[in-house]
């Protein structure tokens, strides 16, 4: 995340996690890329951009946030770069949100608004 080091150490290592997650995944092109990586099941290369609306540039740029993120790794092959879902970082961003979401639900009964 970009926030000073002073600023990150208010949070706990689970809520930075979950920010890390929720901001690669704030981009409805950056939901498409995952998605369509997610069905395919194996590496892509090249064929993202023929997949969605947007130019190689943009994508590229999604694909930059997504593999900060973790969530995605990629490949050089040749002059193409193959992409695919980081399944150990999948897995535990699945993990980290369905935490989050029970936690959520099980405060929110106890609310009195």
């Amino acid at each position: 995340m970009n926030m000073g080091a002073s600023k990150e150490a208010a949070y706990t290592s689970r809520e930075v996690a979950i920010a890390k997650y929720a901001k690669a995944l704030a981009h409805p092109a950056r939901v498409a890329i995952l998605s369509l990586l997610l069905k395919k099941q194996t590496c892509i290369c090249g064929d993202i951009v023929d997949e969605l609306p947007l130019s190689q540039s943009t994508v590229s740029q999604h694909l930059k946030e997504l593999k900060e993120a973790g969530l995605i790794k990629g490949t050089i092959e040749g002059v193409s770069v193959c992409y695919c879902i980081d399944e150990k970082a999948w897995s535990k961003a699945q993990k980290l949100f369905q935490l989050f979401s029970e936690t959520s639900i099980r405060s929110s009964k106890n609310s009195c608004c």
